[in-house]
């Protein structure tokens, strides 16, 4: 059979789809950033909107370290007619730091780092003083928060509650498969653009909605042309500094993706740039190498011009920097891992390999400074890509180090090793 197209193109689409939801739902909220896709859904949102007599709620969580066009950007929004209530949140929250091995995570308007803040709490801004979130606590994930929030919002207005996400699909294949693969979701009759959302593993009245879901970069930059939106200046400043319409990143600029364009930060606002050099661990080094893929997980690469070799040697003077300790922990127990394959097999350390078969080096069973390097990398403190195992010397030099060195490994530094977290939740 030949294929189906809809007669309409993707605003006409998105203008109906925003009208259905207007039209069955009498609280409603648009999750935004203050990037150019929430921003051109929550601008056509107003259109529908101020046609249907209707209003609506908006949700923007300020992670502090961010661009002052976009918070000013952020201004212009709370000025649309129809919103109702614009929930400017500004807690504590834990946010991903993918550039830093010492630091993975950061916790944006922490009170007790108040003196390195990039910007003054915002007077209308939801903060820890105020807050109106009984089950907040200090260092929550974001991605936590954004679930709680919208049970919380049901519970106050009751009914049926949706909630618009500017995300399309285009962007990543995650984002493809949120969408895309829905059979054993529940939609809001059947549209394929809606998902009801579990909250502790149990569905809620709230349905998520994705009305610009079908959106390429350019359909979101000829809205804003067509229809005169407001948009966020420092896309203008990137594409002037040379980043194409499809490289600009925004949201949360230390993050696994966002990282790649870190070095436009200290081009398009230096004066930002310069605070955010004392709030975030690694930002500067973000900015030398996010060209690279020396920063990363399981993708994560040494720079070009530097063997594996001298990569973890490189990690390992790189955390001797801030915490001379830590450093000798992990050449301590590099130092056994080398003794150990040099008794067992006969490899020397001037033998070691740079890089071994990959899939021999995921199932611990060769030695290479690929392998040491990344183990470094993810700031495994027992080392159990090393094959090592948990031990009680480990736990109390690991108390030892958080006694002596808080700045760096405290419960609020927060790790991404169950383990680690473990061990320091219990102190």
């Amino acid at each position: 059979m030949p294929k189906k197209y809809l007669q309409k193109n993707v605003l006409e689409a998105t203008l109906e789809r925003l009208e259905i939801i207007f039209l069955n739902f009498d609280n409603i909220y648009f999750s935004v950033s203050g990037g150019k896709d929430s921003s051109v859904m929550v601008q056509l949102a107003n259109i529908v909107a101020k046609k249907l007599n209707k209003k609506f709620d908006v949700l923007f969580i300020d992670l502090e370290a961010q661009y002052k066009h976009t918070m000013e950007h952020i201004e212009e929004l709370k000025q649309l007619s129809q919103v109702r209530d614009f929930y400017h949140i500004a807690l504590p929250m834990a946010l991903r730091n993918a550039v830093s091995v010492l630091q993975p995570k950061w916790i944006c308007w922490e009170e007790e780092s108040k003196n390195l803040w990039v910007r003054d709490m915002p007077e209308d801004a939801i903060n820890i003083d105020n807050c109106p979130f009984k089950w907040f606590v200090k260092g929550e994930e974001f991605e936590d928060f954004i679930l709680q929030f919208a049970n919380w919002y049901q519970n106050k207005y009751k009914g049926n509650v949706a909630c618009g996400i500017g995300i399309r699909t285009d962007e990543s294949l995650n984002r493809f498969r949120t969408i895309a693969f829905q059979e054993k979701k529940i939609r809001f009759k059947n549209y394929n653009w809606t998902t009801k959302l579990k909250y502790n593993e149990k569905h809620i009245n709230v349905y998520n909605f994705y009305p610009i879901y079908d959106w390429k970069t350019e359909d979101i930059w000829g809205a804003v042309s067509k229809l005169d939106l407001k948009f966020n200046y420092i896309y203008e400043l990137m594409y002037k500094n040379g980043l194409s319409i499809y490289e600009q990143r925004l949201c949360q600029p230390y993050g696994d993706d966002q990282r790649k364009g870190l070095n436009q930060f200290k081009a398009l606002e230096y004066d930002t740039w310069s605070k955010i050099l004392n709030r975030v661990n690694g930002v500067n080094f973000g900015n030398i190498y996010c060209k690279t893929t020396a920063l990363g997980n399981i993708k994560s690469c040494k720079p070009e011009f530097m063997s594996w070799q001298q990569y973890a040697i490189f990690l390992l003077e790189s955390i001797g920097i801030y915490n001379r300790d830590l450093m000798m922990h992990y050449y301590r127990k590099i130092k056994k891992f080398m003794i150990w394959y040099n008794k067992k097999y006969n490899v020397s350390l001037k033998d070691i390999p740079d890089t071994a078969d990959c899939k021999l080096e995921n199932q611990k069973k060769v030695i290479s400074w690929r392998r040491i390097a990344r183990a470094i990398e993810k700031n495994d403190f027992y080392l159990k890509r090393l094959s090592f195992a948990q031990t009680k010397t480990d736990d109390e030099e690991l108390k030892r180090l958080i006694h002596t060195w808080d700045n760096l490994l405290n419960k609020n530094t927060i790790t991404d090793d169950k383990t680690l977290q473990k061990v320091i939740g219990t102190m």
